[in-house]
């Protein structure tokens, strides 16, 4: 049985007397056209929104300010949302890094040990420069491209909790367009975490590296990741 409203909705899988549910033929138009009602029903709910504008500017060029206030608070409220802090650690962060096999959640790409990047730079600073505060024109894009961190999936700006449940490790670029937007408003998805035995962010040939050539610990960055990387692998 499908409903009134799904059944419109669906109506784009019925093409030239082709259906996905009587014909087996129309399996074939499933992906590509599963993806139109997709589109439908986010183009309904962005039109809606800007109905309820479209009514509240009115009434407002109507010089009914009390009616526009009524349409918005009604159709379209601000909500406030209590915010709690960020509280997670380094720890907690590598930690999460070894949960998602160091995958970014929001793109499906590998990502790697921050310490490994560092000690690249340290060893080919020309071609592969640092940056203390990441500056685009004076740091290699993989440190924004590569390097993760954790975001919380449901925005602490907009209720979400600050515990595990709500942890996904990104790359700072991503985690930098994402910001305080939802998954759904970016029309984002989240990946599976990966497997840290199949893809371990090079940590092992990074503390290889540092255990090789002591003299990388005299980089603070380099020991700091080199440290909990350890204790992490422990």
């Amino acid at each position: 049985y499908l409903s009134p409203s799904f059944a419109a909705l669906s109506s784009p899988l019925v093409r030239g007397g082709l259906c996905l549910w009587s014909d087996p033929r129309g399996f074939f138009f499933y992906f590509s056209q599963i993806y139109d009602i997709i589109i439908i029903i986010r183009k309904r709910g962005s039109n809606m929104k800007g109905d309820i504008l479209k009514q509240a500017a009115i009434h407002l060029l109507e010089q009914n300010k009390n009616e526009a206030e009524k349409i918005i608070q009604n159709e379209y409220p601000f909500v406030y949302l209590p915010r709690e802090k960020r509280m997670y650690t380094d720890k907690q962060k590598i930690k999460q890094f070894i949960k998602d096999g160091f995958i970014d959640r929001y793109s499906g790409q590998r990502l790697v040990n921050p310490g490994l990047l560092k000690v690249i730079s340290y060893y080919l600073p020309n071609v592969f420069p640092y940056h203390p505060h990441w500056k685009m024109d004076e740091c290699h894009n993989a440190y924004w491209e590569l390097i993760p961190t954790v975001d919380h999936i449901h925005p602490i700006a907009l209720g979400g909790a600050d515990n595990e449940e709500n942890y996904a490790t990104t790359s700072m670029l991503h985690n930098s367009i994402k910001n305080n937007w939802t998954l759904e408003q970016l029309q984002w998805t989240l990946y599976p975490a990966g497997d840290y035995t199949e893809w371990d962010g090079l940590t092992n040939l990074f503390i290889k590296l540092v255990e090789q050539d002591k003299e990388l610990l005299k980089d603070a960055y380099i020991k700091r990741w080199y440290v909990l990387s350890i204790e992490a692998d422990n």
